[in-house]
């Protein structure tokens, strides 16, 4: 589900629940992850493990909230760099880069609405340090295990199996302001190539496709399964695949492959390659607003 909500709002989100499990190769994922675990003192290691199975690892929220785990305020410089370095082998160079982009974007809401440590609310509600760190089960090349990092507007969550990233379920990537409005960063899209990407999807379809792909002439206030952990499929589904032009399908496919670029490399191409055997007649877009 993609939802861009109306520009009075600045606000997009783009959320992609992967609902299949794609093995990748994480080369390297378990060894930077003990890494990580290894250059926290006792107390950090203690608040940043869980068992594997922990009801933690199947949770999630996009909001600014209390979490388990610790955040950039806990570590110092060489912990920082190791939660980095484990961030970047889970993801590509450019799902980096949105990802932490995303963060900075704390510092533009705290100035924009005016925070202040005095405030009701307090500097940690909007805080680009406020990001927490799990890593479920011991992290190893053969058996399970997992880790995530979550907080205002990032939620990762990734699974692996054999040595090999089997999913990134949930994932979570907002940008509130949509389009930065003041600032040295004026300007800024962290999210353009996807918000491009949709609106030229749906301003291309015919009257008749339109009908269909558009499930609603208003957009929702919120995510339309906020953070259930049972996603629910939409209903009408929207335009299917099939019902489009070539040039729509090739736009709607950059449109796919914008969201599994943010991935580590092999996982993306392991992913792709699991909606290709499905079979890209199964694949429908939908819009509200």
């Amino acid at each position: 589900m993609i939802k861009f909500n109306t520009p009075a709002k600045n606000i997009i989100y783009l959320f992609c629940i992967c609902l299949i499990s794609c093995n990748g190769f994480s080369q390297g994922l378990a060894e930077k992850a003990n890494d990580f675990l290894n250059s926290l003192t006792p107390k950090l290691r203690a608040e940043a493990f869980a068992p594997f199975e922990n009801e933690r690892r199947t949770t999630f929220h996009y909001v600014p909230m209390d979490r388990p785990g610790p955040t950039f305020h806990d570590f110092d410089v060489k912990q920082k760099d190791a939660a980095l370095v484990l961030l970047k082998a889970s993801l590509s160079q450019h799902g980096y880069e949105k990802t932490t982009d995303i963060m900075q974007l704390e510092n533009i809401l705290y100035m924009i609405e005016n925070n202040t440590t005095e405030s009701p609310v307090g500097k940690n509600y909007r805080d680009p340090l406020n990001y927490h760190f799990t890593v479920f089960g011991q992290p190893s090349d053969t058996g399970n295990w997992g880790w995530k990092i979550e907080g205002h507007h990032v939620s990762y969550s990734f699974t692996s199996a054999a040595g090999k990233i089997i999913s990134s379920t949930p994932s979570f990537m907002g940008s509130n302001p949509a389009i930065v409005p003041t600032s040295a960063q004026k300007g800024k899209e962290v999210l353009k190539e996807e918000t491009d990407l949709g609106f030229t999807l749906i301003n291309s379809f015919s009257p008749d496709q339109l009908k269909k792909a558009r499930f609603s002439e208003k957009a929702p206030q919120e995510i339309m399964t906020g953070n259930q952990r049972k996603a629910e499929g939409l209903s009408p589904m929207g335009i299917m695949y099939s019902e489009m032009n070539e040039s729509q399908q090739n736009t709607f496919t950059d449109l796919i492959n914008v969201f599994l670029s943010n991935y580590e490399e092999h996982f993306a191409k392991v992913f792709k390659k699991k909606i290709e055997n499905a079979g890209w007649d199964q694949v429908s877009f939908a819009w509200a607003g």
